[in-house]
């Protein structure tokens, strides 16, 4: 009789997991504005929050799945600790890497609080330095010593930075010289 219950019950469990395998796990289309940035689908995809107009003119936000990948991280909705730790905001539109040119979230997201507890916000911008051509590590090495060091080797990696509104009335123009001949 135990036997029989112990069959029934591995039975019973067994078919739950398949039923929570075919149905559980995030999809990002069914996620809602207060949890689709920073989440990771069942699939690995990266889910993106976006902006749209209806046709009565109201905005909507939609979540989506992006083509982004996570590196080895699948069913994840970012913590509120995270989300806080790192400076990030569940709001954020899209996926971008230019928030690593702003020097007051380069250090939060370097901080133990976010680089050593929030492994998929770790990931995500360890990505999107790399596709800019950096080693978050290495920029995280210089948020401690060197400032200045860090965000120049964002500039040079070709991350274009849009200079600030300039007053035109402190501009001091240099007289035009033709280039030296070269010799023949």
């Amino acid at each position: 009789m135990a036997s029989q219950f112990c069959l029934k019950a591995l039975a019973f469990l067994a078919l739950a997991l398949c039923v929570q395998g075919t149905f559980g796990g995030i999809t990002c289309e069914n996620l809602d504005q207060e949890t689709c940035a920073f989440a990771v689908s069942s699939s690995g995809k990266r889910c993106v929050l976006e902006k749209h107009v209806r046709r009565s003119g109201v905005e909507a936000y939609t979540c989506r799945a992006s083509d982004i990948e996570a590196d080895k991280l699948n069913d994840v909705i970012e913590t509120d600790g995270c989300i806080n730790a790192c400076g990030l905001d569940r709001k954020t539109l899209g996926i971008s890497s230019d928030s690593l040119l702003e020097s007051r979230f380069t250090q939060q997201l370097c901080s133990p609080q976010c680089y050593d507890s929030c492994p998929n916000v770790v990931d995500l911008y360890f990505n999107l330095a790399a596709g800019e051509g950096v080693f978050l590590p290495k920029l995280c090495e210089s948020k401690a010593g060197n400032v200045r060091r860090g965000m120049a080797e964002l500039r040079s990696s070709g991350f274009v930075v849009a200079p600030g509104p300039v007053n035109p009335a402190k501009l001091a123009f240099a007289p035009i010289v033709s280039p030296a001949q070269p010799p023949y």
